[in-house]
Parts: C-alpha cells; sequence; structure tokens
C-alpha cells in the first residue's frame, strides 16, 4: 500500500480532513496526517480520533533528535488546505514547522506532491503569493489554484463544502501514476 502524508493548514476546509482520510483510503492510500500547529489547535479535540482512523499519530512538530520516524516513507503528499502563511514558508524554504519543513525536503527528496492553496482574493493579490505559486510549480510541486483547481474568493466570502478535495486526491493518483 502506498503512504500518502496529507498536511493541513488552519484554513476552514481543515474541518473536513476525516472524511478526506477515508476517501483516501477507500482510494488505496495509508493515509499520515500532518497539522500546522495552528490547525492542530483547531481540530485538538479530534486528534485522537484521527490517529485511529489513520492508524498512526497525528503530527505537528518535529520529532527529537534520536526518536524514531513513527511514520512510513511518502509515496505523494498533498498539502491541503494551504494557507497563505504555508505557501509562502514553503516557496521561501522557511521550514519552521514540522508541515513545511517535510514538505520542504520532499521537494529535493523527488516526492509526488500537490497542494492546494485555500486563500481569499486579498492574500492572492499580494505580490509574493504569485511568486510562490509560480517558485513550487518550477519546483515540480503541482498547484492546484486558478482556473480548474482553486479560486480565491473575497475576504469573509469563501464556502469550505466547495473546496477540491476530490480534484486534489486525484491529482495524487495522477502523480504517483506518472512518476
Amino acid at each position: 500500500m502506498s503512504t500518502l502524508y496529507l498536511f493541513a493548514s488552519a484554513a476552514e476546509p481543515v474541518f473536513d480532513v476525516a472524511r478526506v482520510i477515508e476517501e483516501a483510503q477507500a482510494d488505496g492510500w495509508d493515509v499520515c496526517l500532518g497539522l500546522t500547529p495552528t490547525a492542530a489547535r483547531w481540530l485538538a479535540g479530534s486528534l485522537d480520533g484521527l490517529a485511529v482512523l489513520t492508524g498512526h499519530p497525528v503530527r505537528w512538530d518535529y520529532r527529537l533528535p534520536g526518536e524514531p520516524d513513527v511514520w512510513p516513507a511518502a509515496s505523494a503528499v498533498l498539502v491541503a488546505p494551504a494557507t497563505f502563511n504555508t505557501v509562502n514558508q514553503w516557496a521561501l524554504g522557511i521550514a519552521g514547522t514540522f508541515v513545511v519543513g517535510v514538505a520542504a525536503e520532499g521537494i529535493g527528496k523527488g516526492i509526488p506532491m500537490v497542494t492546494v492553496p485555500c486563500v481569499n482574493a486579498a492574500y492572492a493579490r499580494h505580490p509574493q503569493f504569485e511568486r510562490s505559486v509560480e517558485t513550487l510549480r518550477g519546483a515540480g510541486v503541482s498547484v492546484l489554484y486558478g482556473e480548474g483547481g482553486f479560486v480565491p474568493h473575497e475576504p469573509g466570502q469563501g464556502d469550505a463544502a466547495l473546496f477540491p478535495w476530490r480534484l486534489a486526491l486525484d491529482a495524487v493518483r495522477e502523480r504517483v501514476a506518472v512518476g
């Protein structure tokens, strides 16, 4: 069975992560869930249940030196929802969080990666955001953003139910099949 690292940031679609894990498992993935610290705080009451669902500890922090890695090696990484902060840190190589650090290292390891940004239109208009999207694409990450992916909404106008989770899971499967 192939292992999918599902990394989620603190954006409203993160509250659907249990359903997405189940969909990924139905697709044949062994899922390991990693969260940004804020996303872990948002899901604090669900972390034990999410660990049971995946069969792996939910991670949001680096392990200590000398501690064994509790996850199998990744076959693919899906970073979704990826907030403005996560996208920019990842593109700039600022690996201050577990999720961003593993994703940044994954580029160098050649692990197939897909990300779906989840930002409002005000963030999307910031000049660094588009540069970050292009940097990630240039590094080989499939970025589902814009036409055919996530389309930003005006601040306060988003609908988490419209987040393209299925599109993201299909893109990961395609990336692994293509290799």
